[in-house]
């Protein structure tokens, strides 16, 4: 991964949001800019909608009215490229007058990424039966075997060895780390 590549949103004429996404796309191939502008997504989900005839219509909406997601490393030539891309009217948490803008937080754009499936949240199914190490919490550094997964939660139970009997304990699954066998 690049150094300083992170997720910005841009602001666009409502409406014109997939007409940006292939501008943008566009300018970062003709422009030679692909090191520094990656992904541009506009986020959809496929909704039902009932008509007053009773009949179903799928049809695709917009989670962010006029907005863009744009994966990229802000330099002085990529913020140009972006910010004068035809229909963009600027960057969420860029005040204007030259200051750069604000990135999301990983956690924010994770949700975004999960909904529209470009992501997949991580299972740890393959952690049962293997031996870890709990790295931090109350029972950091010691050793164990999974026993349980919730992959919804993030979560595994460790057996660990208390007082010579093996004690179940639920950690948070980034929290182990698999040792080799």
């Amino acid at each position: 991964m690049s150094q300083g590549l992170r997720w910005y949103v841009i602001q666009t004429y409502s409406g014109y949001e997939n007409a940006v996404k292939v501008d943008l796309l566009r300018r970062v191939e003709s422009m030679g800019m692909s090191d520094f502008i990656f992904r541009v997504i506009v986020p959809e989900e496929t909704v039902i909608e009932k008509k007053a005839d009773g009949k179903e219509k799928e049809k695709v909406k917009q989670l962010f009215p006029g907005y863009v997601f744009v994966e990229m490393v802000v330099t002085d030539e990529s913020w140009f490229v972006v910010r004068n891309t035809p229909r963009v009217t600027g960057f969420l948490g860029s005040s204007g007058g030259g200051t750069k803008p604000v990135p999301l937080a990983p956690d924010e754009i994770n949700q975004i990424l999960l909904k529209v499936g470009i992501i997949s949240k991580p299972t740890y199914n393959h952690l049962i039966g293997k031996k870890v190490e709990i790295l931090s919490g109350p029972y950091a550094n010691l050793k164990g075997k999974v026993s349980d997964v919730d992959n919804d939660q993030e979560k595994v139970v460790v057996e660990i060895d208390l007082f010579g009997r093996a004690t179940p304990t639920e950690v948070d699954a980034h929290e182990v780390n698999e040792l080799p066998e």
